[in-house]
């Protein structure tokens, strides 16, 4: 984004202009999100299941053609003319023009402890643990330290922990795939926060790879501590990183629907937490996690429930998916 001399470069523009620079440039115009008032105009920033943020342009006015679906590269140019900004973006053919008064980030957090996205199968459990370490990755990137607890960046290094991260167990298809660090690399903090999971959890075989692993790291050694997270010797230090990670959830709200919306999600949770209490009573094990929609920029997700029944398959766990929505 080319910028007048004349403006001051602020957190705000920075995070625009990462915006811009990744041909991102959804907007949400008056009328179209939970809440928004009719001067403002927002330009989607992070979204996920642990937060929903927004650049906020107020006293806003679009001119202009905005193409809402447009996909590619996007060149923009930033001016000010006495306390107006001007923000000319070219996207392809099409130029649209955005003048605001000033620019703020807005910021919901929520409880992602409970999320569940099975878009592949396979030892589904790990890939819900390596897609909420992924959006706390995101978050802390993005939104930064502010946004975070201490224990969220700490659990957020194991995104760069290969044996459960992308290069193992991916949450999404390879099509989507978007790796956020080289594959098959290490850091030194991701090798350190697994050491210390391991040793709260009493894993010794576990401390040992990852004594070797921290001298030796590869692919091999990477895929054979992946083997080991998913057998059942090694599930307290499993469930340990998904309590954490849970615990560190709830310090933020769940996202509250109403209205005719509220009353199916309450349907179909009820339906859940009915099959679940069958589950027990027969003597197994069923966590129940949900799928939701935005909040704040409605999309066309459905709201599902999932209940993931534990069971064993020689030395490995394994989980059965049942799913629950209109």
């Amino acid at each position: 984004m080319e910028i007048a001399e004349n403006i001051t470069w602020t957190e705000e523009l920075e995070r625009l202009d990462v915006l811009l620079s990744q041909g991102q440039f959804e907007l949400l115009l008056p009328g179209e999100r939970y809440g928004g008032g009719e001067k403002e105009i927002w330009l989607v920033y992070l979204m996920n299941d642990a937060a929903e943020s927004f650049l906020v342009f107020h006293d806003a006015e679009l001119t202009g053609t905005y193409q809402k679906e447009y996909e590619g590269e996007i060149d923009a140019a930033l001016e000010k003319d006495g306390e107006q900004y001007v923000l000319i973006v070219r996207q392809g053919e099409t130029v649209c023009t955005l003048f605001f008064s000033r620019l703020s980030l807005e910021v919901h957090l929520f409880d992602y402890g409970k999320t569940g996205h099975f878009w592949v199968d396979g030892y589904e459990y790990l890939r819900q643990i390596e897609f909420r370490i992924a959006i706390l990755r995101d978050k802390l990137e993005y939104l930064g330290e502010a946004f975070c607890t201490e224990e969220e960046m700490r659990l957020a290094s194991l995104a760069n922990f290969p044996p459960l991260n992308f290069c193992c167990y991916p949450a999404v298809p390879d099509q989507y795939l978007v790796p956020s660090c080289p594959w098959w690399e290490a850091t030194e903090e991701a090798i350190t926060e697994m050491k210390k999971l391991a040793s709260e959890a009493g894993d010794k075989v576990l401390l040992r790879y990852l004594a070797l692993y921290e001298k030796w790291q590869g692919k091999l050694l990477a895929k054979q501590i992946a083997k080991l997270l998913h057998t059942s010797r090694h599930a307290k230090v499993v469930d340990l990183l998904e309590k954490k990670l849970a615990r560190e959830g709830q310090n933020y709200p769940k996202r509250r629907f109403t209205g005719e919306e509220g009353t199916q999600i309450r349907k179909i949770q009820e339906q859940a937490m009915k099959r679940k209490k069958i589950l027990e009573a027969e003597g197994k094990r069923a966590s129940l996690l949900r799928e939701e929609p935005f909040f704040y920029a409605r999309d066309s997700v459905e709201y599902k429930a999932h209940l993931m029944i534990w069971g064993t398959k020689g030395k490995d766990r394994v989980v059965e998916v049942e799913t629950f929505k209109n």
